[in-house]
């Protein structure tokens, strides 16, 4: 066996952050000057129908530095963060073949945990209990799996975001397939990873960040949101479409909100979000927050 010294494994450098700050070009110019590739860590970016409402690399983006993860999954597919991190770990010895870097970019804080951190152990879900899952869902609504939920595992039931349908839903899964509670198979184990991990958060203040926000859902608009959101509405029902720009597109569609108050109510729910992803990476003491000019010219080595 191999014995690494700190400096001598591999490194995954990780560029985080908030939506909007910049992450896709900071990624490239990293990758670019590391003379690697890009794993997109981008929850919903791995959808192919839907580029716009996930401000997904571009063709021509993509055409400067080689992107993993990014349209490879069609809407009604089942992907998660444990399935990530099963093909990034698979993925990442094909990097180390060519070179010491590679660059992970995005703004899912699960995916990023999975690869940096592990994921639980959990069984894969059927596909009978995973449709019986979902038709509860769909005829008795989010309350009826949030009672089960309660009746099979109160602990988990206690502190799981009761409004996250994704979450209550797998939870349940969870629990019919096995039979035992969720909270029995979430040890937490952190898995030790044979490559070294920096993470790089972009630095921008509040009002910048808002800005930035404002004007990309105004771009998406010109770029074609709306006639994107029209192709998939009849598909609304899929949990790739649980995002935001499309539940606020849905509802214009629906009648329920006019056009000005939808992108508006897009612009102030993405603002939430990237509040919520500010929230969860400033509990990581691991983050090293740069700016996108300094994290062009950082030697990702040297922060180890």
């Amino acid at each position: 066996m191999t014995h690494f010294s700190p400096h001598s494994k591999p490194t995954l450098v990780v560029l985080t952050g908030p939506t909007a700050s910049g992450k896709t070009a900071a990624a490239i110019a990293l990758a670019q000057r590391l003379g690697c590739e890009i794993i997109n860590a981008d929850s919903r970016q791995i959808f192919k129908e839907i580029p716009i409402c996930t401000a997904a690399p571009t063709a021509a983006e993509q055409a400067l530095v080689r992107h993993h993860f990014v349209g490879t999954k069609h809407i009604d597919e089942y992907y998660s963060a444990s399935q990530f991190e099963t093909d990034v770990m698979a993925l990442l010895p094909s990097f180390w073949s060519k070179g010491n870097y590679a660059v992970m970019c995005g703004g899912s804080m699960l995916y990023v945990d999975a690869v940096c951190h592990g994921i639980d152990d959990i069984p894969d879900i059927s596909p009978e209990v995973r449709s019986a899952v979902k038709a509860k869902l769909e005829q008795e609504g989010l309350q009826s799996l949030l009672d089960e939920l309660q009746r099979l595992d109160p602990e988990y039931y206690g502190i799981v975001d009761r409004q996250n349908t994704k979450r209550v839903a797998h939870a349940v899964e969870i629990c019919r397939q096995t039979g035992v509670t969720y909270t029995s198979l979430r040890t937490g184990t952190i898995k030790q990873r044979p490559f070294n991990i920096v993470k790089l958060g972009i630095d921008l203040d509040r009002p910048t960040l808002f800005d930035r926000i404002n004007r990309r859902v105004d771009h998406m608009m010109e770029q074609g949101l709306e006639q994107e959101a029209r192709s998939v509405f009849h598909l609304r029902h899929l949990n790739a479409l649980n995002t935001v720009g499309m539940k606020e597109m849905f509802a214009y569609f629906d009648g329920t909100m006019d056009f000005v108050t939808a992108r508006e109510r897009i612009k102030k729910n993405t603002r939430v979000y990237a509040k919520k992803q500010l929230t969860w990476l400033a509990r990581d003491p691991a983050v090293h927050w740069l700016t996108a000019e300094q994290i062009a010219t950082t030697d990702p080595v040297s922060l180890l």
